[in-house]
């Protein structure tokens, strides 16, 4: 009886033993996907050296690829999915090297959100499921573009807009990021699937409805993208601005 008994016990102390070790190895599958994804093509980009020859740092090969993006995994401590503004919060922040602006995508490489706030120890993400989000995503198949919302309802879908009327669409078919927003986001990633379309006959366009690929409501394991162009590209956006408000008060 006394053997019974401490079989028992120990069976159930492997299990929770069995458990943490477990969450370990998700840990480290997680940090082996990040090394993964960090390989991709979409992590690279080629300067233009039609009137110049660039050298990034690190390049990759001797036709002057280069590193673009960086992804550091993050764990996530909590999350909502039940209101209008709906925010993940992960275990990373400025004394990591995290900053605003940066994109964050699920394990799967799935979009999940763009962080807008940091701690020393933790940042803020915005996620798709917020009503002031917005994404410029396209069609995989097409490439018609489109700009991805929710509208704070049905936490399950997305909304996609301004898709051209001329595109060629499909339930079934994969959105991605467009790279037209890759301040944030390269392109290629998935943000989701179009499940219903319908025309907008008053603006003339596709509006879809969009099941996003993001697991949001069991995020466990996300990857924080580092665009290190960002700062350059957000540098000349601000100067072309100010430049053409100069213009316009020179012509006044």
């Amino acid at each position: 009886m006394a053997n019974e008994v401490t079989g028992r016990v120990n069976n159930q102390y492997n299990k929770i033993e069995d458990y943490f070790h477990l969450k370990e190895e998700n840990k480290r599958l997680n940090k082996v996907n990040d090394s993964l994804m960090s390989l991709l093509p979409l992590a690279y980009a080629h300067h233009d050296t039609t009137t110049q020859s660039v050298q990034d740092v690190k390049p990759l090969d001797s036709t002057g690829f280069y590193r673009r993006y960086f992804l550091y995994p993050a764990e996530v401590t909590y999350s909502t999915v039940s209101a209008q503004k709906n925010y993940i919060q992960l275990n990373r922040g400025s004394n990591q090297g995290i900053q605003d602006g940066w994109g964050v995508i699920g394990s799967d490489g799935s979009v999940v959100g763009t962080i807008v706030n940091v701690s020393p120890n933790f940042s803020q993400v915005m996620s798709l499921l917020h009503v002031d989000n917005r994404l410029d995503a396209s069609l995989k198949k097409s490439g018609d573009l489109g700009t991805i919302l929710w509208d704070g309802k049905n936490p399950n879908y997305l909304t996609m807009i301004r898709v051209p009327k001329a595109a060629a669409v499909a339930e079934g078919d994969s959105v991605i990021t467009s790279g037209n927003n890759d301040i944030t986001f390269p392109k290629g990633f998935l943000v989701g699937t179009v499940s219903k379309i319908t025309l907008d006959n008053a603006q003339g366009m596709y509006q879809l409805q969009i099941k996003p690929a993001a697991n949001l409501y069991n995020l466990q394991q996300v990857h924080i993208i580092n665009n290190i162009d960002r700062l350059e590209q957000q540098h000349l956006m601000e100067e072309t601005k100010n430049k053409v408000e100069q213009t316009k008060q020179s012509k006044h």
